[in-house]
């Protein structure tokens, strides 16, 4: 009798946590089917004026994909829609790069050979700034860019470069396009301990030095973080051990004003759902979190992370959480997790691939990848775009 009234506590004082959850949860836009987006992958930026700016992988008119705006009143504009072929790209996975003058920058998975970085102006004519030939020069981008004072911007191909890596398609690339398009490629990984197929972007420090992950590779083949200097020289910071470390990074790094990264690994860690972990200035890594895959903790964070004002670290998981459909969290630097939302599948959204973006009142935006309010969509829904206050 005791256990059951006990049981019954446990499930009362959930559904008052997951009721105030919702309070504080809405979703600004459902995606459904062509000619809307449909599966956003790629996280969002914010403007002044509070519009939400994103890609999703597949919809627009043509099915190959869309960039797309959502206003502070949750109304929604396709503002490009990829049309693939040999004159556009198609399949954007990643977020967007805004400059001063309203102009968006990203890249595409595909198209017209092996992906493109784009650019689209405030009045929506899109341009092709540089398109990987499948060699040498990169193939297949799936992070999103940087873009450093000059207007130069950088990334990372998960393949081509060094060809006789791998299976001869190339173990990726660390790349800069200059503002006339030409491209440099930086480093080509060559499939060892230095690292195969980087999957997220880049960071940028001061002194013009890179920092990334990739999600294989180094000593275990469990994926590095690494640093390239504006000279090509690439330094190993961190091999991961895969067991209790982490293993198979897929997002960007964060850094601090001391030189600290931080960031997220999808496997590996106590229970095998992956980490938050810090890589000190000296190459130290520290395991900040293991996701433990239960209700009450998240699973799987393929997502880069933010720092807020105090210093805590807020991002997502793909999976775990009240509903095994994804989480968003906070963690202070001293450890403390806080589960900030359990998404619900159906009309709240599921699966969250990418991180979350703060405007300055701390108020959280991001995408789901699927579900949403339309049932029309492939891969369990189209996805959603969300705010939350924590």
């Amino acid at each position: 009798m005791l256990r059951s009234i006990f049981v019954s506590f446990v499930i009362f004082l959930a559904s008052i946590a997951a009721t105030a959850q919702l309070q504080s949860f809405s979703v600004l836009h459902s995606f459904s089917a062509p000619p809307d987006g449909m599966i956003p992958f790629g996280g969002v930026i914010r403007d002044a004026a509070g519009n939400v700016y994103g890609t999703t992988e597949l919809g627009g008119a043509y099915d190959y994909g869309a960039v797309f705006k959502v206003d502070a009143s949750g109304n929604t504009t396709i503002l490009y829609s990829f049309s693939g072929g040999t004159h556009d790209g198609q399949a954007p996975e990643a977020g967007l790069v805004r400059d001063n003058n309203g102009n968006l920058y990203g890249t595409l998975w595909a198209g017209p050979a092996c992906g493109s970085v784009f650019k689209l102006d405030s009045a929506g004519n899109e341009t092709l700034i540089y398109s990987f030939s499948c060699g040498t020069d990169g193939a297949n981008p799936s992070a999103a860019l940087i873009r450093d004072s000059a207007g130069s911007l950088y990334g990372t191909t998960s393949y081509g470069g060094d060809l006789s890596c791998g299976s001869g398609d190339g173990c990726g690339t660390v790349f800069q396009i200059s503002p006339a398009g030409n491209e440099t490629v930086l480093y080509s990984f060559t499939g060892g301990s230095d690292g195969v197929d980087p999957v997220g972007g880049l960071v940028r420090d001061a002194a013009g030095n890179l920092y990334g992950t990739t999600w294989f590779g180094g000593t275990s083949g469990n994926g590095i973080v690494f640093k390239i200097e504006a000279d090509g020289v690439e330094t190993v910071l961190y091999s991961f051990a895969g067991g209790t470390d982490g293993a198979a990074p897929l997002a960007s790094l964060i850094q601090d004003a001391s030189g600290n990264l931080y960031g997220t690994t999808s496997g590996g860690g106590a229970y095998g759902y992956g980490t938050i972990f810090e890589v000190d200035a000296t190459g130290a890594e520290t395991i900040l979190h293991s996701f433990a895959g239960t209700g009450l903790d998240g699973a799987y964070p393929y997502s880069s992370l933010v720092r807020d004002s105090d210093g805590n670290l807020l991002g997502t998981t793909y999976e775990g959480g009240a509903y095994g459909k994804g989480t968003v969290f906070r963690m202070s630097l001293a450890g403390k997790m806080k589960l900030l939302h359990s998404f619900t599948g159906g009309t709240g959204g599921s699966f969250p691939f990418a991180g979350v973006i703060a405007d300055p009142a701390g108020n959280l935006y991001g995408t789901t990848a699927h579900a949403g309010a339309s049932t029309q969509g492939r891969r369990q829904g189209c996805g959603t775009v969300f705010k939350l206050t924590p």
